[in-house]
């Protein structure tokens, strides 16, 4: 069973995202310049509208990765009802890189959250081979369980996540 102080389980993203796993790589996310990722810390808006520069270690020459980023408090997280918001996803990242030299098959949004506070996730899934995923089609409610079972890339080998909410004019400056 999931320990009750993993990030991840105490901010329901195992749950609410994806069942438990155990991290076998690391995975480093970061925000120009120096804005770096941490399970459950807040990021403003308008700190995260380019994407971000996503790091793997842990992989070598021949193993390649899915990232997927997604936010399933949509429209808010009193009653997520659309979750889940798909964001990014990279695909065939090299395992010994970023997600630069992978290929991106559904281009990065900026968060835009309206109501609350929003997590923002990025799952690292490990593939058996270069792989061409299939992408759910625009409109359909995104599914990260349901993506991963039906591209054969099982539970994810990294996770985190940062929290957003809507800027006021006042927390901008």
């Amino acid at each position: 069973m999931a320990k009750t102080t993993d990030p991840l389980v105490v901010g329901r993203v195992i749950g609410d995202v994806i069942d438990y796993f155990t991290p076998i790589v690391k995975m480093t996310v970061s925000y120009n310049p120096n804005k770096q990722v941490y399970n459950g810390h807040e990021l403003f808006p308008s700190a995260v509208t380019q994407k971000p520069k996503v790091e793997v270690q842990g992989g070598d020459m021949r193993s390649f990765f899915t990232l997927v980023m997604t936010d399933p408090d949509v429209p808010g997280p009193s009653d997520p009802y659309l979750r889940e918001h798909l964001h990014w996803i990279v695909t065939d990242i090299p395992g010994t890189t970023d997600a630069t030299f992978g290929r991106e098959v559904v281009s990065y949004e900026m968060p835009r959250p309206n109501i609350g506070i929003h997590r923002f996730v990025f799952l690292l899934f490990k593939q058996r081979k270069r792989q061409t995923v299939t992408t759910p089609s625009p409109g359909d409610h995104f599914n990260t369980r349901k993506f991963a079972e039906e591209n054969g890339l099982g539970l994810p080998v990294a996770a985190v996540f940062f929290n957003a909410q809507r800027e006021t004019a006042a927390r901008r400056r």
